[in-house]
């Protein structure tokens, strides 16, 4: 899935598609994201709730603070932040997809979290007010954008001195699940190969890598936490909605209509090893939490 994910964001970044104005270079990720928001994070499986779950207990956010999620997609994150900070505190989720925005902000307003607000926006350049905020979060988005460097940047600015911040990566998985990306591997373009390569030697392939970003990006105290993360799917079947369900459905894309069927078909045969005793499947994916502070007093 993390070689996944590189060569989704090279193929939403580069590509050309029917939707997409040719001025504006995020005008096909939001086409995507748009697309996918009635599904996203809602096949059954427990993947983006618990990874967010984690960065929330890595960040700590208290009573009171003043939280920021940049791509706050269906507000994984977001939400388990405003349930935290509580209605004395404060909590805003940036994302470049309005459909996304539109549900999370529904989910908000069901919960009664008034003091919960979204914002359609460039995670990148989120224009947030300088020194505003307590802790920034995001959670399976900073290696979608172009320039991490400058997107900790921003965040790093929006922080207090003293701030907080926390990012989810991802780290190694398991053979079963390496092997099931790689049955797409036929369909990637050169460019989304060399971008898988890239993945695994540039900043998003070790702990040091991701810790070099947030340093260079003027944070202290950089500090990683690591964590293995069971993917459990039922069958197949939801194995197969849950690929639909995110950014792989830009590599489901590629393949020809004619060919989907037997690229299925062996993908759920390299799921095989994956079986469980107790039935359905168990993959498991290393997400690592990279953990900095904003220098001075807070």
């Amino acid at each position: 899935m993390t070689d996944g994910r590189v060569a989704a964001r090279q193929w939403l970044m580069t590509e050309p598609h029917a939707q997409a104005p040719s001025h504006d270079p995020w005008a096909p990720l939001v086409n995507v994201f748009n697309e996918l928001a009635d599904v996203y994070d809602d096949v059954g499986v427990e993947f983006f709730g618990p990874i967010a779950q984690g960065l929330i207990a890595a960040l700590a956010p208290a009573p009171g603070e003043r939280v920021a999620d940049m791509g706050c997609g269906k507000g994984a994150f977001l939400i388990r932040a405003a349930r935290a900070v509580g209605p004395q505190g404060s909590a805003l989720g940036v994302d470049v997809a309005p459909a996304m925005i539109a549900l999370t902000g529904q989910m908000l307003a069901d919960e009664g979290l008034t003091h919960a607000e979204v914002r359609v926006g460039d995670a990148q350049e989120p224009e947030l007010a300088p020194s505003a905020y307590d802790v920034v979060g995001s959670s399976a988005v900073l290696f979608f954008l172009p320039d991490p460097r400058a997107a900790l940047e921003a965040w790093r600015d929006a922080l207090v001195p003293g701030g907080r911040i926390g990012v989810s990566t991802f780290g190694p998985q398991d053979e079963a699940w390496d092997s099931v990306d790689d049955v797409f591997t036929p369909y990637l373009h050169a460019a989304m190969l060399e971008a898988r390569t890239n993945s695994e030697r540039g900043p998003f392939a070790s702990d040091a890598g991701v810790e070099s970003l947030l340093d260079s990006a003027g944070f202290a105290d950089v500090r990683t936490v690591v964590a293995d993360l069971a993917i459990r799917f039922a069958d197949a079947d939801q194995w197969y909605a849950f690929s639909m369900s995110h950014g792989q459905r830009a590599i489901w894309a590629l393949v020809p209509e004619s060919e989907r069927v037997a690229v299925r078909t062996e993908a759920e045969r390299r799921l095989a090893p994956a079986a469980d005793p107790g039935g359905g499947y168990v993959v498991h994916q290393q997400v690592r939490y990279t953990l900095g502070v904003r220098p001075g007093a807070s």
